[in-house]
């Protein structure tokens, strides 16, 4: 757990089944999601890569700061700009994230 300021992140195992769809094409689907909880932001899961269908995936120019996580890089696909993100060098309190895919929309399939 990481907290500054009142700001807390907190990263660890997510004992669900999550899944990301576009267009009816799952982009995504696991069984050993991490969940991302931060101050003042909704819960994200992050993703293994080998749980992503990367192929489906086109890398994106973007790029984003965060004080707390680090330097993210995006992903897109046909019809939505950005979908896609990862911090392949996390700071090191968010350090699990490393690599693993976030998709603005996931469903909980299971808990």
């Amino acid at each position: 757990m990481a907290s500054i300021t009142g700001h807390t992140i907190t990263v660890g195992p997510a004992p669900v089944h999550v899944r990301a769809v576009h267009d009816g094409r799952v982009l995504a689907e696991s069984h050993r999601p991490l969940v991302l909880r931060e101050t003042g932001c909704p819960d994200r899961y992050y993703l293994p890569p080998g749980d992503v269908r990367t192929d489906l995936l086109t890398p994106s120019d973007t790029r984003t700061h965060c004080p707390f996580k680090g330097d993210a890089s995006y992903w897109s696909v046909p019809g939505a700009e950005d979908l896609v993100w990862a911090y392949p060098e996390p700071e090191e309190q968010v350090a699990a994230i490393r690599d693993h895919f976030c998709f603005y929309a996931t469903e909980v399939v299971s808990g």
